[in-house]
């Protein structure tokens, strides 16, 4: 419901994912718990869940409904989270504003007449918002970075190879330095529960060119508040 409402005054979701519900009743039947039990989690658009769209923000894209859950969904399922909404990008992603001829542009929450940053500027805004208490996001140059910082928000981009891509193969470019999906939030500990929940097993398995390395939790703990160098190491 409050997503609804934040997307209506911002312009911030492209989809709504469906089978939420029957997600949420497998779960309670499930003997364990995974660390994301129960959290509905918002991604960008770009990442592939089964049965939508992952445009990236261009028509040609619109016709391609993908057939199967990337393995970071596939993950955030296994850890009993429940991925809810798509949300809004710029057109290719290589962009620091928010807006494409399908969905439009994403405003930001905190002062209508400003601009979200991008490219996981539907992720900040839904976040600061308040329709959504944990969201995936990307980054290559900034676009986990940079929504964060003009939402009020926390982000983090991973190490590169830290975690699964998002599963689009039909880039219309090459990239010279490594894109990562990461976590954004309200606060540190979201962004350190989120990555401990995707380094695990699972997605070890499901994905071997990601090194097997858990989150280390006391490099978080030993750094001052997430330092350029805990970042490197986490």
């Amino acid at each position: 419901g409050e997503a609804l409402e934040v997307n209506q005054e911002v312009n911030c979701v492209t989809d709504f994912i469906h089978g939420c519900e029957d997600q949420l009743q497998k779960l309670k039947k499930q003997k364990e718990k995974g660390l994301l039990y129960g959290i509905p989690i918002s991604i960008k658009d770009h990442i592939n869940c089964k049965g939508h769209v992952s445009s990236g923000g261009m028509v040609k894209f619109l016709g391609q409904v993908k057939e199967e859950d990337s393995v970071v969904v596939q993950v955030l399922k296994h850890q009993g989270g429940i991925p809810f909404v798509k949300t809004n990008i710029p057109q290719t992603m290589i962009n620091y504003d928010c807006s494409n001829l399908i969905f439009g542009q994403t405003l930001n929450p905190l002062n209508h007449q400003k601009s979200p940053g991008g490219s996981s500027g539907g992720e900040g805004a839904l976040i600061a918002g308040g329709g959504s208490i944990l969201g995936i996001g990307s980054d290559v140059a900034g676009s986990i970075r940079l929504p964060s910082s003009f939402c009020g928000l926390c982000g983090l981009k991973p190490t590169g190879n830290r975690i699964s891509p998002p599963g689009c193969s039909d880039r219309p470019f090459v990239l010279t330095v490594t894109g990562m999906l990461g976590p954004m939030a309200r606060d540190v500990d979201s962004l350190a529960l989120c990555m401990k929940a995707l380094l695990c097993q699972e997605m070890f398995q499901l994905d071997p060119t990601v090194p097997p390395i858990p989150f280390d939790e006391q490099v978080r703990l030993r750094s001052s508040p997430m330092s350029p160098s805990a970042q490197q190491e986490s």
